[in-house]
Parts: structure tokens; C-alpha cells; sequence
């Protein structure tokens, strides 16, 4: 752990680069999704696209904890990020030359930002407890939700109007300034020694210990479970949320932007809550909270009328959908990094992200065919139903519910040696 005068300083560094990066990353991945809306007009295309979003999530996930705990996290998020910026140089050089790229380009550079953001999200994940105090944890993970908000307050609306204004080839070499940005503070960053592990990496028996462990807090396993169906509810609708706009309510593509941005202020003010003061003693209500309110606003959205009143009901119910969110996101994040050892937390979130991952493509397997026939608004009726089952789940599975009173069953000194 860095001295306290100065983590702050590190860390906040650090995740300029990375907001930056997120931000050109963002509106490159809007303004592709645009381009799949404005070229196909289908559901089941961008569910398509989604579910190639998912592949490296379901199944590289779990082999790529092993890796950040026994690999230099500095060079893994540089190597990712130099990925990411290689993906969108080809895919933007392509398109100059020929003057378009097949949609299955399209996928394939959908794939590869997925897999870069596969090994990124817990890389980043496990640096942070070891640059910030415990007792910070819950706060700078609402924080990091408020950034992430802002990123997404800000690239809808730049997508919006760079994708009117530019050849889409233009746009994605954005990816390329952020990977650059990225990069760069990560380079600067001071990370603590890395605790050694012996031996090379064994995936199978590595993931094995990992496995044991998230089994062990019985906890965070029936949380994590708890997670992955959520995902599986909320997936399908916010796949189409764009087609929510612009064929239910008949809206343009400006309107569909406004919807994510005031869904993203509400995320925005939720993080900036959390980040201020914490999500209380109890975190188990923030989680039962925020269940509850993607069930209420999911219910409400899709049975609105189909004019602009309901689309102003529409963006109103979003931004409480957004203020919600964090009360999940950030304590559950939290409390993993809290219970496992950071030489352990890159295989915890890989598995937990597995399961959560596996669960989104399962749930758009039918949402293309359901929206097609039914109707977008009927994936949000879905949604909000689903998400009053797993409500009540919580409220039924003591492990959950007393979360933040059950004592750490893992402590760093039991980790098993692989």
C-alpha cells in the first residue's frame, strides 16, 4: 500500500488515463452500434452483435484471472489497450480504402474490443485495493461509477453528432487517442510489489483455487448468482435501447441520445452519492434498492403510451433507472475486494464475470425474436417482472441479506498455494 499522502494522487492519475481511454472507447463503441441500427433496422442484428460483445467474457474470463495474478498488471492493461487501438486502426484503414466493411467486420472488431476489456476490467479491478485504504473501497467504487457515467453521459451525445457529421472510419480511429491516453498514466503509475507467486501458470488448478474460494464465501457465491440473473433480465432490454426510441416512440436518433444521457446523469448522481457517502452500514439494502427500482421503472416504460408524453415518462423513469444502478454495482464490488486477497481478486472477478457474462447472451437469444414480434416496451415488462423475482430471492437467502454481518471467511494468510 502506497503511503497515505500520496495514493490519492497515484490513483486519481491512473484513472484520468483510464477515463480519457473509456470516454474515445465509448463513443467509438455508440457510433458503431449506430451504424448497425441505421444499416440493418433490426433487432436481432444488434442483439447479434451483443452476444459477440459477450463471447471473450464467457469463456476467457476464468483463464484470464490466472494470468493477472501472476503477470506485471501495468504491461496487461497496456498490452490490452494497444490491442484495442490496433483493432480500430485495421478496421478504419479497411473502410477508407474500400469505402465500407461488411458487417461482419464489424463483429469480429466488436470481438476484439471485448477481449481487451476481458483482461481489463479486473486488472483494474485487483490494482485498486492495493492502492486504496480498505475502508475507501465502497466510496472510490461509486466514484468510479460516476466517472464511468459522465463517459457515458458524454459519448452518446458526441456519437450522436460525429456520426451525422463524419464517414464512421474517422470516428473509430478515436480508439486509437484513447488507447494512447491510457496507456501513457498507466506507464507513470506507481503500483505496489506484486506478491509473488511461484510457478508457472496452471489454468485448470489456478481457477480450481479460485473457484473454491468464491464457493467458500457463501455470501458473495449466492450474491454473484444473484448477479448473473439480473443480467439475464436486463440484458435484452438494454440491448434496444436505442430501438426503443426510434421505434416505439417513433423518435430519431438525437432522441434516442437524450434518453441514454439522462440515464447516465441518473447513474452519474447515484455514483456521486455513493462516492460522498458510502451506501451505508447495511449495503444489503442498497442492493435490495436497486433491484427494486430497475423493477419499477422497467414495468412503468413498457406499458407507456406511445406519444411524446410517454417519451418524456420514458427519459423520467430512466434517470431514477440510473440513480438505482450504482446501489448495486459499487457495494457488491466492494465487498469482493474487501473479502479476497489482491493476489487472488484477478481470479474471484474473473469467475464472477464469467458467470455474469454467460447470462447476458442467454437472456438476447430472445430478444431479437420477442421484440421483433411483441414489441421493444415488452422487454421492458420482462425486465421489471424478472427483477421483482430475483428482489425476492434476496430477501430470501440469509447469506445475502446479512452480507455486511458476516464475518470475512477468507483471510490472506488461508489463501491455498497453487
Amino acid at each position: 500500500m502506497t503511503a497515505p499522502t500520496t495514493w490519492r494522487f497515484n490513483f486519481y492519475r491512473m484513472w484520468t488515463g483510464q477515463f480519457l481511454s473509456g470516454i474515445t472507447s465509448a463513443i467509438v463503441q455508440y457510433a458503431l452500434l449506430w451504424y448497425l441500427t441505421v444499416e440493418t433496422k433490426s433487432a436481432t442484428m444488434i442483439s447479434l452483435a451483443t452476444i459477440i460483445g459477450f463471447l471473450p467474457g464467457i469463456f476467457i474470463s476464468p483463464f484470464v484471472g490466472p494470468i493477472i495474478d501472476r503477470h506485471n498488471k501495468k504491461w496487461l492493461m497496456i498490452g490490452t489497450d494497444m490491442l484495442t487501438a490496433l483493432a480500430a486502426l485495421v478496421l478504419a484503414v479497411i473502410g477508407l480504402i474500400g469505402h465500407t466493411f461488411p458487417l461482419w467486420m464489424v463483429f469480429l472488431a466488436m470481438f476484439v474490443r471485448s477481449l481487451a476489456q476481458t483482461f481489463q476490467y479486473p486488472t483494474l479491478q485487483s490494482i485498486t485495493p492495493t492502492l486504496v485504504p480498505n475502508t475507501m473501497l465502497t466510496k472510490i467504487s461509486g466514484q468510479i461509477g460516476a466517472f464511468q457515467s459522465v463517459q457515458m453521459i458524454i459519448a452518446p451525445a458526441v456519437a450522436g453528432v460525429l456520426f451525422g457529421m463524419f464517414d464512421i472510419n474517422y470516428v473509430i480511429l478515436l480508439d486509437v487517442v484513447g488507447a494512447i491516453f491510457g496507456s501513457a498514466t498507466m506507464l507513470i503509475t506507481r503500483l505496489p510489489e506484486r506478491l509473488k507467486q511461484d510457478g508457472p501458470v496452471h489454468f485448470w488448478q489456478d481457477m480450481l483455487t479460485g473457484w473454491t474460494l468464491l464457493r467458500k464465501d457463501k455470501g458473495i457465491f449466492q450474491l454473484t448468482l444473484i448477479g448473473a440473473l439480473f443480467t439475464l433480465i436486463f440484458m435484452p432490454a438494454g440491448a434496444v435501447y436505442p430501438l426503443m426510441t426510434t421505434q416505439y416512440f417513433r423518435g430519431t436518433v438525437a432522441m434516442a441520445s437524450i434518453v441514454e444521457v439522462v440515464f447516465s446523469v441518473g447513474m452519474m448522481l447515484g455514483g456521486a452519492w455513493i462516492g460522498w457517502r458510502g451506501a451505508g452500514k447495511d449495503r444489503g439494502r442498497a442492493l435490495f434498492g436497486s433491484i427494486l427500482s430497475v423493477a419499477v421503472c422497467g414495468i412503468l416504460s413498457g406499458i407507456l403510451s406511445r406519444d411524446f408524453t410517454g417519451f418524456i415518462l420514458f427519459n423520467i423513469l430512466n434517470f431514477f433507472f440510473g440513480v438505482g444502478v450504482p446501489f448495486f454495482n459499487a457495494p457488491f464490488m466492494a465487498m469482493i475486494q474487501e473479502r479476497f486477497a489482491p493476489e487472488m481478486l484477478g481470479r474471484i472477478i474473473g469467475l464472477t464475470s464469467m458467470l455474469m457474462n454467460l447470462a447476458g447472451p442467454l437472456g438476447l437469444v430472445a430478444a431479437g425474436p420477442v421484440a421483433d414480434r411483441f414489441g421493444v416496451n415488452m422487454l421492458f415488462i420482462i425486465m421489471g417482472v424478472g427483477a421483482l423475482v430475483v428482489g425476492a430471492g434476496m430477501l430470501l437467502l440469509p447469506a445475502v441479506r446479512t452480507i455486511d454481518r458476516q464475518p470475512r471467511p477468507v483471510p490472506a494468510e488461508e489463501i491455498p498455494k497453487s
